[in-house]
């Protein structure tokens, strides 16, 4: 048994802002992807995935059958038989190794699913957003469901606010651009639900909410339209006033040994640096107008392009 190939994705705006109703753009990132697989010879990682799976197959027989139903018994079966998730996504990373799963697990063992084949309507993409918000929460405690729907319709999805979202284009690349969107390793994996705790701890306070609606949500929409627009110019002046605000009020979700670099990248114009997901490790995204410039200066780091302007 080998099911379809499931990708990773990148949130390049939105983190943290979604769940405050802010836009977001999430967009499928081929280069990391997972399928379900029977181990011939198991060995220590396909049998930790294993163990997960026996777990997540009890809580998903507990979901709201209203919601979505599953054939608990197959899976269950599959389970026994050795079934795994056969990832090269890295965890704790922020770009969706939890999502990929539950992708794949909704396709292969949901009953009356929907598909990637049908016209799907907006009420259609709501429903699937809360049937995967649902199942990933066996994973952060609480999930917005987005990874899921977009590593399972792998296409680029906007979020206008929570009960609108439509699948996008994205202006193609340009191949020999200088302009690029970069992930940055850490070297540090990060924890989801940790960082989504220090963020709704922090909404206890008015000042806090304030800056996220004045600031972080205005940068974060003007930088989703400045994207679909391909309007390059306007869209690194709000990334640069996107990444002061989270630097200022965001830091515990920066790795401490970042947070100098992150200030020379606003002060030397040559990168900016933003979250990946919900940050405390994994991947940095970085935008640059001169990418070879910013190789230099990150030489220290590794550098992943994910898209040329």
């Amino acid at each position: 048994m080998k099911g379809p190939l499931f990708y990773s994705k990148i949130l390049l705006f939105g983190e943290y802002g979604i769940i405050k109703d802010s836009k977001g753009l999430s967009i499928p990132y081929n280069f990391y992807n997972g399928a379900l697989k029977v181990a011939e010879n198991p060995t220590e990682s396909s049998i930790k995935s294993n163990l997960s799976l026996k777990r997540f197959a009890d809580y998903l027989e507990q979901i709201n059958p209203e919601l979505v139903t599953f054939d608990i018994a197959t899976l269950k079966a599959d389970v026994e038989a050795g079934m795994y998730f056969d990832s090269s996504i890295p965890q704790g990373y922020g770009v969706g190794s939890s999502g990929a799963l539950v992708a794949a697990l909704y396709d292969q063992y949901a009953q009356n699913k929907i598909t990637v084949l049908e016209n799907l309507t907006r009420e259609k993409l709501i429903q699937l957003k809360t049937i995967f918000s649902e199942m990933e929460s066996f994973f952060h405690g609480k999930s917005s469901g987005l990874d899921p729907l977009n590593s399972y319709l792998s296409i680029p999805i906007l979020i206008n606010s929570k009960d609108n979202i439509e699948a996008t284009g994205i202006p193609s690349q340009t191949a020999d651009g200088k302009g690029a969107v970069f992930l940055l390793d850490s070297g540090v994996v990060g924890e989801t639900a940790p960082m989504v705790r220090i963020f709704m701890e922090n909404m206890k306070q008015e000042g806090f909410r304030n800056m996220l609606k004045n600031q972080f949500i205005k940068h974060t929409d003007a930088c989703v339209d400045d994207f679909l627009k391909g309007d390059v110019k306007s869209l690194f002046k709000n990334t640069k006033q996107l990444s002061k605000v989270v630097l200022n009020h965001f830091k515990p979700m920066i790795p401490l040994q970042f947070h100098e670099l992150w200030q020379k990248g606003i002060e030397t114009n040559e990168y900016y640096l933003k979250l990946c997901g919900s940050g405390g490790g994994g991947y940095i995204l970085g935008f640059t107008e001169d990418i070879d410039q910013a190789k230099k200066s990150l030489s220290d780091y590794k550098l992943e392009v994910v898209y040329n302007f």
